[in-house]
């Protein structure tokens, strides 16, 4: 008995340990192969989350990977922030790699009117494409690529403090946003949930966080959605919705198990 006991405070320790290290520590890169013209580095969900103290670990490990585009999709910072100098920071690191291009998650949605305003002026004062509901052309190796980035109402997210009956987003929806799909379009959309309507779109891509990668990760599967949903759908890795490829990233901060925070790097 007395040796079953050390056994299980051993695996206790080392469990213990390991959680530690993938809250505090880790950093992963995952590379997901789909094509070999294109590279874009992915990030999402900083939230509060702080790498030797100025997030720098972030933007080295992105140089190192050589990205043509960087994406940055959603909740940089949390709600309840004041001081967006790190964040500044890294966001001029990233835009000496490549071109960045930002969407608001629900998080930056949600900031106070004041705090969300200097966030807005702290953005303005980098080299960051911030899509709102908006969208931009870009030319890499012979192909025209239109990036869209929208901004659904908060009440796809929250309604005052309940999760229940939240409004959802069709194809038209999308539409109003940034109008009908051109060319070869890369589509940056927050929640993944509605992976469908972005599919009936028109998207080819879209790359999405929100989600955590389902906070705790037990044999593949995401548990816990931020709405409180178990078993959501989409929550880390590509998904083949009709045409579209849904990529979604199970972002950075927030705690976890199971589940390193991770940059994502996709060749299309």
């Amino acid at each position: 008995m007395r040796y079953v006991v050390t056994i299980l405070i051993a695996i206790a320790v080392v469990m213990l340990a390991y959680l530690l290290c993938e809250n505090f520590i880790l950093l992963t890169v995952r590379r997901v192969k789909l094509g070999n013209r294109l590279r874009i580095a992915q990030i999402s969900d900083i939230h509060k989350k702080r790498y030797q103290g100025d997030n720098m670990l972030i933007a080295y490990r992105i140089e190192h990977e050589k990205p043509d585009l960087i994406f940055v999709t959603g909740d940089l910072v949390s709600r309840t922030e004041t001081d967006f100098t790190i964040d500044r920071g890294l966001l001029n690191e990233l835009c000496r790699i490549a071109p960045v291009y930002m969407i608001f998650g629900n998080h930056e949605q949600s900031l106070p009117e004041n705090e969300q305003e200097k966030l807005l002026k702290m953005l303005a004062e980098t080299d960051v494409v911030l899509l709102r509901n908006s969208s931009a052309s870009v030319e890499i190796g012979g192909r025209i690529f239109n990036i869209c980035g929208i901004e659904p109402h908060y009440t796809t997210y929250k309604k005052g403090r309940s999760y229940r009956d939240l409004d959802r987003i069709t194809a038209d929806d999308i539409r109003e946003m940034v109008g009908f799909p051109r060319g070869e379009t890369l589509l940056l959309a927050h929640n993944p949930i509605f992976g469908r309507e972005y599919a009936e779109w028109g998207a080819d891509y879209t790359f999405s966080g929100h989600v955590h990668g389902g906070a705790v990760r037990l044999f593949g599967v995401g548990l816990l959605s931020p709405e409180r949903t178990f078993f959501p759908r989409y929550t880390k890795g590509v998904y083949d919705i009709g045409e579209m490829k849904l990529c979604v990233s199970a972002g950075i901060g927030k705690l976890r198990a199971f589940n390193p925070p991770e940059i994502v790097v996709y060749d299309i």
